[in-house]
Parts: structure tokens; sequence; C-alpha cells
């Protein structure tokens, strides 16, 4: 089946799905439809083949499989993929966040910037009007206040008069473009600064909140939250892997287990729990961020309260730099803010996609389905295996690294996202592995494992297991992001990558010539001309060779011939001659000239003609 058709098949059967769930009430959005319509092919039990083409029937087929499991609100896996959808599509990091938000306030301040720089004020009131823009664009460039706050408007007039007054527009209109918007971003900072300096000294600071005692407060509660959230979904990780291990030990006790889709709500907490992991570690930064940023501010201000001292001159040299970086470290404040607001947003709503956990079961459910089982958290399984360790010499063909022998030891990539290698294709369970037992190296990539009797089964045939987890995943399609398992299905490639990847084939890519030349034949040539591989054709020369031993030259001189001489003869070449038989010659015959007198009459009624001869004679010619 050809790219293009598939493409087109594809697109054609996203948007019947998405057109029958929205007439069911499920408004969805194409990045999760699609996502599982691909699931739905890659599953081995729907026994589709995307490599030949598919029939009225397939499609109607996979469209009605696609549409069930898009309505099926009980299964944790459809919770789970749009878990992922939702984080992928939404999440960002700090450099692309603060990025993103630098670009947004370019484009809100583009059209102030616009109106000052493209102005060309001749009148003072039209001076004034300028001017005034300017206020208007250092306050909405610092955020500090709301415009429309006569106090905030008036304090930012002050601040900008003290470092570039009015008589100053002249000089400033006679810019190019580009310098004025550099000047314009020069200029907020400056005033911004000024205004923190008068806030810190109790002599404005009108709409300035005390972003970092907000930030003092809010990290520590926002770090409380993703703590207790983490604590219960990883409490019901473990509660579910008690039970799948019980049930693969005592198969008819929890026989009637099998219908509750223990495997997927596990696969649901787990990637709750690894997106709350990245949030927490997010917040951890920003906290540790905070901390140095108050330092900074602190120093900061000390050091101008120390310049300044109450001097009636200074100069701007030594002042306007830490102006500057006053308003640097309080940008830094602001994004901080920014990136908070962010990750509890995302926190909130990561929320909802675990509120099927407590339909499926509820806590008095849990208890007495664990009645006799023991629950095991990830750190009392590593601590159980913390003694154990591969033997490197029972393995000839394998290489095991382990923390005293390896350099970076805790920075190499381990695949399936840290958990046990054997676990996931066998038992279907996905454990956390424990890195002190040994590090299986593996064609370049790293694999762990929760005991030491799985990482023995693993090293016999890795690419058995391997295979074995590829199929797992194509079962459960939501493991394909929970594992990391996105280099062995290329088109489940997270929309965020995606997005980042067309943004980035968008610019052109450098360009350089270049050149290289390689020689034909470094060496010389070694090829033996005479040799021959044909016995026969070595039998031929043989006999030629051994023919021309028996070989004589024979000569002899008759009467004729001798006592002769050689002779040369000379000839001249034929020369180039030429004859004319033909002689031009022409006459000159007199021109006739007769004139005849009388043709118009005169006074006598008949008319007499006189006919002159001038024609010269032929001797006189």
């Amino acid at each position: 089946m050809s790219g293009e058709l598939t493409q087109s098949v594809i697109k054609r059967i996203i948007r019947q799905v998405g057109l029958e769930c929205a007439a069911q009430g499920q408004s969805l959005s194409e990045t999760l439809v699609a996502f599982m319509v691909k699931a739905v092919v890659l599953d081995p039990r729907n026994d589709f083949n995307m490599d030949r083409i598919l029939r009225e029937d397939n499609m109607q087929d996979l469209i009605k499989l696609c549409v069930t499991r898009l309505l099926d609100t009980t299964n944790p896996s459809l919770s789970t993929i749009k878990m992922q959808v939702y984080f992928d599509m939404n999440y960002a990091n700090r450099d692309e966040l603060l990025s993103e938000q630098e670009r947004v306030l370019e484009g809100k301040l583009a059209p102030v910037v616009r109106a000052i720089t493209e102005s060309d004020p001749h009148v003072q009131q039209e001076m004034e009007s300028v001017y005034q823009e300017i206020v208007t664009y250092v306050l909405l460039r610092s955020g500090l206040g709301s415009p429309r706050d006569i106090d905030v408007v008036r304090e930012v007039t002050a601040a900008l008069q003290s470092v570039f007054p009015q008589t100053e527009m002249i000089t400033f209109i006679s810019l190019s473009k580009k310098d004025k918007e550099q000047q314009l971003k020069d200029l907020a900072m400056l005033a911004t600064g000024i205004r923190l300096f008068n806030r810190q000294c109790e002599k404005g600071g009108c709409g300035i909140d005390d972003l970092p005692g907000i930030l003092n407060e809010a990290i520590p509660s926002a770090a409380r939250t993703l703590d207790a959230r983490l604590n219960s979904c990883q409490l019901l990780a473990y509660r579910y892997t008690a039970l799948l291990e019980s049930m693969e030990k005592d198969p008819q006790r929890f026989s009637r287990l099998r219908f509750f889709k223990i495997k997927e709500a596990l696969f649901n907490v787990r990637q709750y729990e690894a997106f709350l992991c990245i949030l927490q570690s997010n917040a951890i930064t920003g906290a540790q961020e905070v901390e140095s940023l108050v330092v900074q501010f602190e120093a900061a201000m000390l050091i101008l309260k120390n310049t300044v001292q109450d001097k009636p001159y200074i100069k701007c040299k030594k002042v306007f730099p830490l102006f500057m970086e006053l308003s640097k470290l309080w940008t830094g404040f602001q994004d901080e803010i920014l990136l908070l607001s962010f990750l509890t947003n995302i926190a909130d709503n990561l929320q909802q996609f675990l509120e099927i956990q407590s339909h499926l079961f509820s806590e008095e459910m849990l208890i007495s389905l664990l009645e006799g089982v023991t629950v095991k958290s990830d750190v009392e399984r590593t601590e159980e295996t913390m003694g154990t360790r591969v033997n490197v010499s029972d393995f000839k063909n394998q290489e095991w690294l382990f923390p005293e022998t390896t350099d970076h030891f805790d920075e190499l990539l381990i695949q399936y996202h840290g958990f046990c290698a054997h676990s996931i294709g066998v038992k279907g369970i996905i454990l956390p592995g424990n890195p002190a037992i040994g590090i299986l190296k593996h064609k370049e990539k790293y694999y762990v494992f929760s005991s030491k009797e799985a990482a023995y089964i693993f090293s016999q045939d890795p690419d058995k297991f391997i295979q074995l987890n590829v199929e797992k995943a194509k079962k459960y399609a939501e493991l394909i992001q929970l594992l990391e398992l996105h280099h062995q299905f290329e088109y489940f490639v997270p929309h965020a990558q995606a997005r980042r990847a067309s943004t980035a084939s968008m610019k052109p890519p450098p360009k350089r010539d270049n050149g290289t030349q390689t020689d034909t034949h470094i060496l010389p040539p070694t090829i033996v001309r005479s040799y021959e591989w044909n016995e026969w054709e070595l039998r031929r020369k043989a006999i030629k060779l051994a023919n021309l031993r028996r070989k004589l030259t024979h000569a002899m001189q008759t009467d004729l011939s001798h006592m002769r001489r050689e002779n040369f003869t000379q000839v001249y070449l034929p020369k180039d001659a030429g004859t004319q038989t033909k002689r031009d010659n022409s006459s000159n015959v007199p021109k006739p000239q007769i004139f005849l007198k009388g043709l118009r009459g005169g006074s006598s009624p008949t008319t007499h003609m006189v006919s002159v001869d001038l024609t010269r004679p032929l001797d006189e010619t």
C-alpha cells in the first residue's frame, strides 16, 4: 500500500471516527483519535495489515473498533492514552515555556513599539504624545502594575524622566528603528530598577507585589501537594503489583481479578507517577532557582544602596548597570511565578485521568483483596536485591556495568524507563529495576533487572526478550510512551517531538560547498597480466614454447640477388599552371539623338514639322 494512499485512508478514518464519537456526545481531539487508530491497527489481536489495501469492510471494522475503545470510559488504558496525549501537547520545559512567553510578550508590545519607532513628531504636542507612548511601553514591558492605575502611571513617568527627560526626544527620534527598539528595552529596565529600588527604600513601589515572599510560600505548598499525590499513586502501584504477582502464584484464588483490568490500571498509575516525577523535578529546580535569585537580589540591592548613599549626584555609568541588574533579577522572579503556575495547572489537570481508579477499585475492595498479600514498595524491592549481583565470569560475550567500574554510572540512559527488561514481556508486569545487580550493555543499549535470576534469563537471548517486550507494547499501546519505545515505533513519535521537528524543518538548513577527491588506485597495480587460470591455456603455451626450441632461422643468397645495390629516383611533383583562352572586349555605339520641331503648331493653320538628327557619327566615338 503506497504511503500517499495510506495517509489519505488514515485521515479519512480519523475524520470518520471523530464524527461518530461527536455524535455520541464525546468531543475528542484529532491527536487522540489518530493515536487510537494507530493503536488499534498495531494490536495483532485485531488482525489489521497495513501492507495490503484496506477494503471498505475492513475500514468499517477499524472505525467501529476505534469508536468502541474511545467511548469505553471504564477502561484504564483509554485514560492512560488520554493522559499521555494531554501531557505531550501541553507540557513544555523551562526554556521552551520562557521563550514562548517572551514571544507572546513581544507580540503584545509590537503595536506600541511600532507606534513609537515609526512616528515622526515635529511639534511639541506630538512629542508629548510619543513620550506618553514610551511610558506605556515601559509599564507594559515591566509588568509591574496596571496601566489604568494613575499612581502607577505617575510613578513610571517619574522614574523614566529621571533617566530620559523629554528634552532627549529629539535625539531619540533621530535614531534608526533598530536603535530605537534597543533603547526602549534599556529604558524599561532602568525604570523598573529605579522603581524596585524606591520600593526597597519605601519611597514608591506602587502596584509591585512581593514576588520573593509569594514564591517562598507557593513553592513549598506546591511541592507538598505533588508529594501527596505522588505517594498516593505509588501506593496504588505497589498494591496492583502485589496483586498481579499473587495472581501469577495462585491463579485460582484470584481468578475473578482477570476481569478487572489490573494491568491497565497499573500502567495508568505508573504513567501518572512518571509525569508527577517530571513536575516534581521542575518544582525542585524552581525552588533552587528562587533561592539563588533571592541571594543575588539582596546582594545587588545592597551594592546599589552603598553606591547611592544619599549622594546628590552619581555618574550614570556606575548606577545604571545596577538598576538594570535589579530589573533582570526581578524578571527571573516573574518567570518563576509563571513556571510555578504552569506546573500547578498541569498537575491539577492530570488528576482527572486518575479518577477511573476509584471507579474500578474502592479502598475497601483493595483491602479485602490484599488480605494475606505482602505489599512491597519500590525501595523495599531494591533493598532486597541490593546484596546480589551477576557474576561476570558466567558470561563470555556479554558486557556488564557496575557502579565502581563505570564512570558516570548514574547518567546511563536505561531502557524501558528503568523498569525490569525481563518482567515486561514475560509477566506483563512493570517492576522497578535495580542497577546494583548489574547493567547489561547489549547493542549499545543498557538494561536493568529486578532480580539476579531475571538478569541471567534475559542475557541468554536478549533479542528474544526485547521482541517480546515489543509485542507486549503492541497489545497495550500506552506502554510505547511509558517505556519510551518510540524508536521501535517511529510513527508513534510524541506530538511535542514532531512539533519541534516540524518547527526545525521550517528553518533553512545551513549549507556550504564542499568537495573531496579520492585516488582511483592509491597503491601501484599488482595485476600479473601473464597469469592464466585455465590449465588448457597453460598447456597450449607450454607446447608452443617446446616447439620453438626445435625451430631454426635460415638465410640464403642467389646469383641474381648478390652484387645488387639500392637505387633511388627522384621526381618533381607537378606544379600548378593556368591558361586563359578568352578575351573580354566591348564596343560603344553612339546614342541616337533626333529632335522634331513644329509639333505644337504655329501661326499658320498647316503644321510644318522639321526633323533634326544630331546623332554623332560612328567614327567619332
